[in-house]
């Protein structure tokens, strides 16, 4: 994510209850496996026909990034911004499903307007960016260029990397500043992958220091994480803490406990290291414990949000808790496995019916709805984003793939 300035919200900013009604705290119906993978089946159609939607709309060599239920207006990006690999990624996740070439072929169009991102050394979203795109492509039909592309993005992901911080540098600042965000636990999947292909450890290596410092500087006591750590550049000391996008600096930001936890549970896959499977698991006790997770636990855009019932819920935060759990209730067994599974069966479901999931035609042909941004600088607040259906998408396949 780019580079974003901070500054503290006051009570009157955090206005959600004016623009959308709480769905408050009641009971939920659980469904079971037959039900939600027959309603599954049926979103992925769904999907395919939204997308087609959504690809009439998309100006050539743009990328979507939100819409305006309001005004009945799109906000488009260009490849270098870090959504632009969730749209393609999407594609080839409904493509899989439903095998319709209409999708694989705007897939494929869009990947050629993103390859040039394989040298951008200004990002650290070149895992979301790249990996979520260029590496779903190479897992349907690998290609010679595919992976040519793929290990250029992890050299240049690698540029980032301060060996006296341990850490990839997130958003660039001034010389005595070193910002890392909790969302960079996303970006190392690509660096594993690629010593898996060239046999260098350097990338594992740098992926591994990551995940150290930051399992040591971003999260307290309670197993809640920081959003931004900023890093003195000569001593590698954490200098400072905060949250730039939730609530406040000590307020646990619902998507930014998502990231740790997805982040540290591929930790554990690629490493099989007890400490990432101990931390995510911590991570998934505080999300799915916490009191002010609601009844379908899809959760407000921060636990700590102070209006709480009537705060917005960040849908995105649900669809990457939801396929992060699925994949960790893999690594656990008896109750706890079942415990993970069930939570994100809730959270699915919840998300593939109104109010989260949009009607054909609706929300710019957005698969789900309510999404939250960024509150603190009134961005993207209450409407669709990228990464919240390629989440969704992904934690479906995770649940097919569920024995």
């Amino acid at each position: 994510m780019k580079k974003i300035t901070y500054f503290m919200i006051a009570l009157s900013l955090v206005w959600g209850s004016a623009m959308l009604p709480s769905w408050g705290q009641a009971k939920t119906v659980h469904p079971s496996r037959e039900v939600l993978l027959k309603l599954f089946k049926q979103n992925f159609k769904d999907a395919e026909k939204q997308y087609q939607f959504l690809a009439k709309h998309l100006p050539a060599t743009k990328f979507p990034k939100t819409y305006f239920p309001n005004t009945d207006k799109y906000e488009f990006s260009n490849s270098d911004w870090w959504c632009s690999g969730f749209y393609p990624g999407s594609l080839l996740y409904i493509y899989e499903q439903t095998k319709d070439p209409q999708t694989y072929t705007e897939a494929l169009r869009i990947l050629k307007d993103l390859e040039k991102e394989k040298y951008n050394t200004t990002t650290h979203d070149l895992g979301f960016m790249m990996f979520c795109s260029f590496g779903n492509a190479n897992f349907i039909d690998p290609k010679p260029e595919y992976k040519e592309i793929l290990l250029t993005s992890a050299k240049s992901l690698i540029t980032r990397f301060n060996p006296t911080v341990g850490c990839i540098k997130s958003w660039d600042s001034k010389p005595s500043d070193f910002l890392v965000i909790i969302d960079n636990m996303m970006n190392l999947e690509l660096l594993f992958w690629a010593t898996r292909q060239t046999g260098d450890s350097t990338y594992a290596k740098v992926a591994i220091t990551h995940a150290n410092t930051t399992l040591k500087n971003h999260f307290r006591p309670d197993f809640s994480s920081y959003h931004v750590i900023n890093y003195n550049t000569s001593t590698g000391l954490a200098q400072q803490k905060r949250t730039a996008q939730g609530f406040a600096n000590e307020s646990a930001w619902a998507r930014g406990q998502a990231w740790g936890l997805y982040g540290y549970t591929l930790m554990y896959r690629e490493t099989k290291k007890p400490i990432y499977l101990e931390q995510a698991k911590h991570i998934a006790s505080f999300i799915l414990n916490h009191p002010n997770l609601p009844a379908d636990k899809i959760p407000f855009w921060d636990f700590n949000a102070p209006n709480i019932p009537e705060a917005l819920r960040d849908a995105s935060a649900a669809s990457v808790t939801a396929s992060a759990l699925l994949e960790l209730s893999t690594y656990v067994k008896g109750n706890q496995s079942k415990g993970y599974i069930s939570a994100a069966e809730t959270m699915l479901y919840a998300l593939s019916k109104p109010p989260y999931k949009a009607a054909y035609g609706k929300n710019g042909g957005f698969l789900i709805k309510h999404c939250v941004g960024h509150i603190p600088q009134n961005t993207e607040v209450d409407v669709p984003l990228t990464y919240a259906d390629y989440y969704f998408l992904e934690a479906m396949k995770r649940y097919q793939a569920l024995k």
